[in-house]
């Protein structure tokens, strides 16, 4: 038997297991069972155990397969949107203009 085990950070296992709750919670809301959604995203019934308990050997696809048996498909068009970090760190990498300094007007001299 062929078992992956992947090792993430305890932080992301949690965003993880609540996006598992939140797909189960859309999927009890809908009055889906099991079967349906198992049937509808052509994956086993263990794996839907796996996503629904955030477990992160499931594959991206996966949870995209079962994001769109629920109608929820268009959520992962809000994921890292907003990367304001990403943003922050390309800005400070443009370059900055560098402008000649300016001319002083020289006081003294004669006007005509």
């Amino acid at each position: 038997m062929n078992k992956r085990t992947v090792t993430i950070y305890p932080s992301s296992a949690k965003e993880l297991e609540a996006l598992g709750q939140r797909l189960k919670d859309a999927r009890l809301r809908r009055r889906f069972s099991m079967e349906t959604v198992c049937a509808r995203a052509d994956i086993s019934r263990p794996t839907l155990y796996k996503v629904e308990n955030g477990d992160p050997s499931v594959a991206m696809g996966i949870y995209v397969q079962v994001l769109r048996v629920l109608g929820l498909v268009e959520d992962l068009g809000l994921i890292a949107k907003e990367d304001v970090l990403g943003r922050r760190l390309q800005d400070e990498a443009l370059p900055h203009r560098k402008r000649a300094p300016k001319k002083t007007q020289q006081t003294g001299g004669s006007n005509g």
